[in-house]
């Protein structure tokens, strides 16, 4: 069996398309993942406000002369 530059150089692209795929793939899915996280963060961010005006008392301090 031996083996010729032909199919060396047809496994090689055959490699190579598979690691641009995979590539690909997690670009994807680090994108899809950066965008939940800065979604959760606005989400908990927002909630945070409405409970902090919500549940934040009202003092009014008068001087007396």
């Amino acid at each position: 069996m031996s083996v010729e530059r032909a199919d060396l150089e047809a496994k090689l692209r055959e490699i190579q398309g598979v690691i641009e795929e995979t590539a690909h793939g997690a670009k994807n899915t680090a994108v899809l993942a950066a965008v939940g996280v800065v979604g959760l963060l606005l989400v908990v961010y927002l909630l945070g406000r409405r409970k902090g005006k919500k549940g934040s008392a009202r003092v009014e301090v008068y001087r007396l002369s």
